[in-house]
């Protein structure tokens, strides 16, 4: 039986960009969850050292009645299966990030692609916070760690972490971190916000490390 190398065309011990006996970086899984409209696919966009793959497709009359376009009515697009975007944080770790579908006629997907993910981050938007609460109790009830993420869109009131919290009722040891998803830099102190908590809950002497 062939191995997994020689099947994809790669020689056996060489790393993916072909240098024999490279190190293969340990892949961690990630996903990018929240409501319709709270910057999923730009935060995976912005942030992403590939060209991120992107499902969104543009919204028809069959979503009339259907799709809750509430504070966002100016929406003309949503994403149908998922996001994609890869970050490598170090040579042995590179993060993939897994957009997830916020409409609630796609949230069947979530299950699936929840398998093997290491930790989430939950995007909120304070004009509709009741958006990002199916995404709090799906990652709650599987004991997958996960960070809120308040995106700040432009013109919304800028509430303080702590009313977040009891906003969104989740714990102390859930870290709530301020975002603006349009920022690369902003971006990736989420996804480190996320490392760092998930490290935390494994080994509380563990830190997290900058993302490139």
């Amino acid at each position: 039986m062939a191995s997994a190398d020689s099947d994809n065309g790669t020689a056996p011990g060489a790393d993916p960009g072909g240098e024999p006996g490279g190190h293969i970086p340990l892949a961690v899984k990630i996903l990018v969850a929240g409501g319709f409209g709270v910057g999923k696919t730009t935060l995976v966009g912005s942030v992403s050292e590939i060209e991120p793959l992107s499902t969104e497709e543009v919204m028809t009359e069959a979503s009339m009645g259907v799709d809750d376009l509430g504070g966002v009515e100016e929406k003309t697009t949503t994403t149908v299966a998922l996001d994609f975007g890869r970050i490598t944080v170090n040579q042995q770790v590179v993060l993939y990030l897994f957009g997830t579908p916020g409409q609630g006629r796609f949230w069947f997907m979530w299950d699936e692609l929840a398998e093997g993910a290491l930790g989430a981050v939950v995007l909120a938007d304070t004009r509709r916070l009741d958006t990002c609460f199916p995404a709090v109790d799906f990652f709650e009830r599987r004991r997958i760690p996960f960070v809120v993420a308040v995106n700040l869109f432009d013109g919304a009131y800028d509430y303080g972490t702590q009313e977040v919290r009891e906003a969104v009722d989740v714990g102390a040891d859930v870290p709530i971190v301020l975002s603006d998803a349009r920022d690369r830099e902003s971006s990736k102190a989420v996804l480190l916000a996320l490392v760092e908590h998930v490290m935390r809950r494994r080994s509380p002497a563990t830190t997290g490390r900058p993302l490139p």
